[in-house]
């Protein structure tokens, strides 16, 4: 079955004709010609051949050169009248000197020029005006003119359509012959309808009318659904493993005070990681709490263990939030402070670090933090929530090493093994809240404490090597990641 504008190409084509006389002669867009002859070609009713048209044409300059003659021309012919160099208009000297020069026109003898040619027919000359008057011209000599940017060459790519022995019914009755008083005449054929309107049924109109059948066997393009980001499912996979592990969810704001960001957790206020290199700073404070025997707990602890001291005005400076650890020590404060109940919390939230980003670091990227606060609690737990986290994340080899953290002693590192790649890759921090943190905040010792990556688990799982593929809005991309 034909679309009705295959019809009318097929009914219009007669001979070879190009793409634009098709679309003028059949009444249907240059657009839907180019679509719809490629359907025609596969059916096997036309044929199709692109060519490309190369066309020459003189530039302005070409154009003065070709009613007036060459520079170099004027430079021969002034030789063999002995002129002075100095006599040279600037075009003359500077292009049509050298041209003659290495044509072996002339010399320079005293400061005069000297003809070693008698005059006789310039090619170049020839071919522009040969082009002026649309006559091929040598590939030589267009190059050369090309290069002196006396021509421009253009290029344009027409498509021609012929029919083939191959026609089909349809478009033999596009067009039916009727007798009128023994005088032949065209009559149209019905015009398909390709959709049945509401004005269609309100005038009666579509009574009679040729309606268009449609294919639904023909093969069409899947439609791809709507998909969550990668990282929004890993982020909702990773809230039900600590639920169904006890934990309840903690929040907080991205902006937050240097005392909740830093002091909070016994960070001094001269450590380099505040540093603007380290820290987004913002242009307003933010007051401190308003429990005013929480800031004097945590600046006595400050200035008894760091020494010198403490600032209010340094605490009170705003930050964009470089851990989400600050979300734990104010649940810490808000949620653990007199009470001796065991509590377990987690937090999936953006962080934000000053530093230059490439294939594995981000400016803002997304930290999985956790707490356990309970008086039973040992670095063998410790170890033993991490080990089952990761598990039922997906991976089987995890390896602890120790390391140093300001506000957690002890503190370790956490890595998994890569198979693909064959190496162990550090994946987040953890440890054992200092008393120094802990006590200040809620009077509790021990809290158990981690945070973790989010992207870099992500890139394993999806074998990917480069963390800023994340953000870069690829719809395709996002179509292949494994569901997680």
């Amino acid at each position: 079955m034909l679309h009705q504008i295959e019809t009318k190409m097929l009914s219009a084509l007669s001979g070879r004709m190009s793409a634009e006389e098709l679309s003028q002669q059949a009444g249907i867009p240059l657009s839907s010609v180019l679509s719809f002859s490629q359907s025609l070609k596969e059916k096997g009713y036309i044929s199709i051949e692109q060519t490309e048209e190369k066309r020459v044409s003189l530039t302005a300059e070409g154009q003065g050169y070709a009613a007036k003659g060459l520079p170099e021309q004027a430079v021969h012919r002034q030789a063999q009248s002995g002129a002075f160099v100095s006599s040279l208009s600037p075009v003359e000297r500077a292009v049509g000197l050298p041209w003659a020069s290495r044509n072996g026109w002339v010399k320079i003898e005293g400061g005069r020029l000297a003809s070693l040619c008698s005059t006789e027919p310039y090619f170049l000359q020839e071919a522009l005006s040969k082009i002026s008057r649309h006559e091929p011209v040598d590939d030589e000599a267009i190059s050369i003119l090309t290069k002196r940017k006396l021509v421009s060459q253009t290029s344009t790519k027409k498509v021609y359509f012929e029919p083939t022995a191959l026609q089909p019914e349809e478009a033999a009755s596009a067009s039916k012959t009727a007798t009128i008083e023994g005088t032949s005449v065209i009559a149209a054929a019905p015009q398909e309808i390709n959709s049945l309107t509401r004005d269609m049924l309100l005038s009666g109109s579509y009574k009679g009318a040729l309606f268009r059948p449609y294919d639904v066997s023909a093969p069409a393009e899947i439609p791809s659904p709507a998909k969550r980001h990668a990282i929004s499912r890993l982020k909702g996979r990773i809230s039900r493993i600590f639920t169904d592990m006890g934990f309840e969810e903690m929040e907080g704001s991205e902006a937050q005070s240097a005392f909740w960001n830093f002091d909070a957790l016994f960070q001094p206020q001269d450590h380099p990681a505040r540093e603007l290199a380290d820290t987004f700073y913002l242009k307003n404070g933010i007051d401190l709490p308003t429990d005013s025997e929480l800031v004097a707990r945590i600046k006595k602890v400050h200035e008894k263990s760091w020494g010198g001291a403490w600032s209010e005005e340094v605490a009170k400076k705003g930050v964009l939030r470089t851990h989400t650890t600050s979300v734990s020590a104010s649940y810490l404060y808000n949620e653990c402070r007199g009470t001796n109940a065991a509590k377990k919390y987690f937090s999936l939230g953006k962080v934000y670090r000053n530093e230059a980003t490439d294939y594995k670091h981000l400016a803002e990227f997304f930290q999985v933090e956790g707490i356990v606060v309970w008086e039973g609690a040992t670095f063998r737990d410790l170890l033993g929530l991490l080990r089952e986290f990761y598990r039922k994340l997906g991976f089987d080899k995890i390896r602890f090493q120790p390391s140093y953290f300001p506000y957690t002693e002890p503190s370790l590192e956490i890595s998994v093994f890569f198979e693909k790649k064959q190496q162990w890759l550090e994946l987040g921090g953890a440890g054992i809240f200092r008393p120094e943190v802990s006590i200040p905040l809620c009077d509790r010792y021990p809290v158990l404490a981690w945070g973790l990556s989010l992207e870099r688990p992500l890139m394993l799982l999806n074998d990917m090597d480069d963390i800023r593929d994340f953000y870069k809005g690829n719809a395709g991309w996002l179509r292949k990641q494994k569901v997680q």
